[in-house]
């Protein structure tokens, strides 16, 4: 156990799947899963381990913010002995193509953050998610047959901002859109060596101003948890 999980190593599998929402957690354990059972509730941060056609599988929150997963991430990685996390995430849209419940693969996360800094010492701002995982996602969309974005994505410390620069993030740095976890669980991964994914739902468009509801977050999120199962 460690302070931030109560699960023992043998509760939890060699690949987690990870929304930011512990209920949304929980609605993927009861919706999906089978013979499932909760292996984490310390700070609500919930957790189940079940089986998806077969495939042994854990489902675990990172809260919010790249301090909150950069915890849970280390620990499953390195003190958990897990393989794998995909993160499956909400964002906003920067790019006038991408709308709403649309799904994205990050292939690369841009950040001006300084998580990576103070965790070792690397001071790059662009992180690649892992490939092999990456195939194996659009190998399960394609098959599923639901259309995948893919691309870069910026990955912010701050939610509200007095002065929101996404133009240039989008023009300059190529992000499809804003989300606040990816860059830290796939600079985990890399100093772990161990591998990370990141599939995310637009939640919201800056473009447009449409926005989902936080139980639509919650519950109807459906293509990008079915794309994250079906890839194990």
């Amino acid at each position: 156990m460690t302070a931030h999980i109560e699960a023992t190593k043998e509760q939890i599998a060699k690949t987690v799947i990870m929304p930011g929402d512990p209920k949304r957690a929980e609605y993927i354990a009861k919706t999906y899963l089978k013979n499932y059972e909760c292996i984490n509730t310390v700070r609500g941060m919930l957790g189940f381990t079940g089986y998806f056609n077969d495939k042994r599988v854990t489902v675990m929150a990172s809260g919010m913010g790249m301090p909150s997963i950069g915890i849970y991430s280390y620990e499953l990685f390195k003190f958990y002995d897990v393989d794998n996390i995909i993160r499956i995430g909400s964002a906003g849209s920067y790019d006038k193509d991408i709308n709403i419940y649309d799904v994205v693969l990050v292939t690369e996360s841009y950040s001006d953050s300084h998580f990576a800094k103070t965790q070792n010492g690397f001071d790059g701002h662009i992180i690649k998610s892992n490939d092999e995982l990456n195939q194996k996602l659009k190998d399960a969309a394609s098959k599923l047959n639901i259309k995948l974005h893919q691309g870069t994505i910026y990955s912010s410390d701050v939610f509200y901002k007095e002065q929101d620069n996404y133009q240039i993030l989008h023009d300059e740095y190529h992000c499809l859109g804003v989300e606040m976890e990816s860059f830290a669980l796939f600079h985990n991964a890399n100093v772990l060596h161990k591998k990370a994914a990141c599939l995310l739902t637009i939640s919201d468009s800056i473009i447009t101003n449409e926005q989902t509801t936080s139980e639509e977050r919650e519950k109807s999120f459906h293509q990008m948890m079915e794309i994250a199962l079906n890839a194990l």
